[in-house]
């Protein structure tokens, strides 16, 4: 496949999500080209605790994509062909039970798929490749980031099933409620195909869940809106890129985890940034 590969510009890459735009006070941009078209936004690239980090804001600046419309595939496409290969991925979600409330950091370990319209794998031509995806979310990663939300005094929530909907409308009561019943206990719009599309390019992968709120079913009251979702988000916005840094500063520079090895044994159908 075609693309312009920049391989070695950072190892570690950041994906904000809704009202998370910058990381990086200091970066250089970088544009790159996949064969998927051009990723959501230019990537900016700098140094955080003596890592070379990669920062992408999932929705464009000015959140400019709707979820369904977000280029997932030209995004980890090209986090990888600059080297990337840990990925932390900051999003807002609603909470499925009320023990999560608003401001809750949740790191899930599980991930239901309830999109429809996505494109949601690099393989659908060449051949078949089956990557496994029983377990999403690299586990190092998940560590690590569960000790630092700790260390930094927000008892994240430290595992919880993310199911992600197609969007950008938010659930109704009764698939909020259906959800929950499932113990279901987050929902989001765009954890996947994010997800598995970092699997399919061996990348290890961490979700940091912001709750910004209690899904329409879950309690009485009026529904979900954007502007809740927004201002509970820039409420944390400050304290989550604290904790991102410490999250970087933590990773392992070599990986000991699965999420390298998942191609291996796998015949692909092109060659990998």
């Amino acid at each position: 496949m075609g693309g312009t590969p920049v391989t070695g510009a950072a190892s570690i890459g950041v994906i904000g999500g809704s009202g998370f735009y910058t990381l990086l006070e200091r970066g250089e941009e970088v544009s790159v080209d996949t064969p998927f078209g051009p990723p959501s936004d230019a990537i900016v690239t700098g140094e955080v605790a003596g890592r070379r980090v990669a920062f992408l804001p999932r929705h464009g600046r000015g959140h400019r994509f709707p979820p369904h419309k977000i280029p997932y595939r030209a995004n980890l496409w090209a986090l990888r062909s600059l080297g990337v290969r840990q990925v932390l991925a900051p999003n807002a979600v609603g909470s499925l039970t009320v023990d999560y409330e608003p401001g809750t950091l949740a790191v899930p370990d599980q991930l239901v798929d309830r999109t429809r319209s996505r494109p949601h794998t690099y393989y659908d031509g060449g051949g078949a490749v089956h990557v496994p995806f029983a377990d999403p979310y690299c586990p190092v990663g998940r560590a690590r980031a569960i000790a630092e939300g700790r260390a930094a005094g927000w008892a994240p929530a430290e595992s919880g099933t993310l199911v992600v909907i197609e969007g950008p409308r938010f659930s109704t009561r009764a698939e909020s409620q259906w959800f929950a019943a499932q113990g279901w206990t987050l929902v989001g719009m765009t954890g996947y195909p994010e997800a598995v599309l970092a699997r399919e390019l061996a990348l290890c992968y961490t979700a940091l869940a912001l709750v910004t709120d209690t899904d329409a079913g879950v309690a009485e009251g009026e529904g979900v809106t954007q502007e809740e979702v927004l201002a509970e988000f820039e409420r944390n916005v400050g304290r989550l890129r604290n904790l991102v840094f410490a999250i970087i500063a933590a990773l392992p520079e070599q990986r000991d985890c699965p999420c390298p090895n998942a191609l291996d044994g796998i015949t692909l159908p092109f060659e990998l940034p």
